[in-house]
């Protein structure tokens, strides 16, 4: 397939807006910076080779399907389905560290690292709808479509998840 100069504009258009989103929902599916980096690079080069084929719409959603099956993708391949990776903590407490307060920002950190840790344990539906939604802010319709499912399942699996990371925090 060769791709054209409008190509490459409509990729810069459709693709590139979007890629600190892209690389916070791979960081949270793979567990770390390095492999979600090599996620993203595989979902630009998948979302170049089908760029003639976006027919409009929401590029997010779009770009967000693309990222969250290279992620699954990449799972498959290079992980154990029994591994559950959490690492980088320290880069979800980076704000709190910023704080005048140094207790402040110790228990901000510990509690983001709970909050994080919490998540990570959810299984992957819900843990992938709690992300787009309350991390990427993306709304019911745009999940449904990166996800696959209808929007009430989107509602359910965010409320469920949302019950469990509470009781697991509760605990």
């Amino acid at each position: 397939m060769k791709l054209g100069d409008d190509d490459n504009g409509r990729f810069a258009d459709v693709v590139m807006p979007h890629l600190d989103d892209a690389y916070g929902l791979a960081r949270w599916i793979t567990g770390n910076s390095a492999d979600a980096e090599d996620v993203v690079q595989d979902a630009c080069l998948r979302a170049l080779r089908g760029i003639a084929g976006f027919s409009g719409g929401s590029s997010r959603a779009w770009v967000m399907t693309i990222v969250r099956n290279a992620a699954y993708d990449w799972m498959r391949k290079y992980r154990s389905p029994v591994l559950v990776h959490v690492e980088d903590l320290a880069e979800v407490g980076d704000m709190a560290a910023a704080s005048d307060n140094p207790e402040a920002a110790l228990i901000a950190r510990a509690d983001a690292a709970k909050l994080e840790a919490a998540i990570a344990t959810l299984p992957a539906a819900f843990r992938d709808t709690m992300v787009l939604r309350d991390v990427h802010g993306l709304d019911y319709r745009e999940i449904a479509t990166i996800t696959g499912v209808p929007i009430g399942t989107v509602m359910s699996r965010l409320a469920r998840g949302r019950r469990r990371v509470i009781a697991m925090l509760g605990a």
